[in-house]
């Protein structure tokens, strides 16, 4: 049994974090340019749950945003709209950044999270997927482990919930992350993770309980490809991701959150969408 509240229909859930939160890897089919990602996919189920059939949305993340960055500038916002379900999602990149403090990272992230509780929200956290298998990145692996231990921590001391991505299988397949940076989920896996984070609410979502399951497992690659692949990896995904560090840039610079204040979203119109 985790913490947490024992609701399992919420009026409005508003989603805080960065790029993972945001979406990306996961194209909205409708809008150009847009992506979906888990949030959206879970405000979907939760409409669907929702004795209401409705249920009101924001997802303010943004993609590139440090920890402190979503404290200061989407947690304030999202506990003046009041609501009742949050995810807060973030950490990541700073992780990603040597000589980062894990338990100063997950002090900060606590006092947010008594906050929301204090005012009556249910929080929805996730740990850190395990990054064994990705080369370079599987360096932050330590620092990843022990901030993930201080969300159990802080969720056992607080009542949230906790999406547990470490200890996903399905979640080491390749092809469930983009293999253009390997730092975020493809469409599959952003769909999966939305089912795991209903679950973890204890959200039904009729009809869907194969997402534990693996996929099959892939062909083995020929050693040229899988040097190609390694080497367009680091030229499309590395190089630039050094160059902003040097250069103290972000992705996320002169971006703002895709939808900004809690708009009702109606299980009829997107059910369809977050469960294919």
């Amino acid at each position: 049994m985790q913490p947490g509240s024992d609701r399992r229909s919420w009026q409005r859930y508003i989603a805080v974090g960065d790029s993972f939160t945001e979406g990306l890897s996961d194209p909205d089919p409708g809008t150009p340019d847009a992506f979906r990602g888990w949030a959206d996919r879970l405000a979907g189920h939760l409409a669907a749950a929702s004795p209401t059939g409705t249920v009101e949305y924001a997802n303010l993340a943004i993609r590139g945003r440090l920890l402190a960055q979503v404290l200061d500038e989407q947690v304030p916002v999202a506990r003046a709209a009041e609501p009742d379900l949050v995810s807060l999602v973030a950490g990541g990149n700073d992780l990603l950044r040597p000589g980062v403090d894990p338990d100063r990272l997950a002090a900060d992230l606590e006092t947010a999270v008594a906050a929301f509780r204090e005012a009556g929200a249910d929080v929805l956290l996730a740990t850190g997927v395990d990054p064994r298998q990705t080369p370079i990145i599987r360096r932050t692996r330590g620092r990843v482990a022990v901030f993930n231990s201080h969300l159990w921590s802080i969720a056992a001391r607080h009542g949230a919930v906790v999406l547990d991505q470490w200890g996903a299988a399905w979640l080491q397949d390749l092809r469930m992350w983009d293999p253009g940076d390997r730092i975020h989920l493809t469409s599959e896996g952003h769909r999966r993770t939305a089912l795991a984070a209903a679950a973890a609410l204890g959200v039904p979502v009729a009809g869907d309980d194969g997402w534990r399951t693996p996929m099959e497992p892939a062909p083995p690659r020929p050693a040229r490809e899988v040097a190609a692949q390694e080497l367009a990896w680091v030229r499309g995904f590395v190089l630039p991701w050094i160059g902003r560090r040097l250069t103290g840039r972000s992705s996320g610079d002169g971006r703002t959150a895709k939808r900004a204040t809690p708009q009702p979203l109606s299980a009829g119109l997107t059910v369809e969408d977050v469960v294919r």
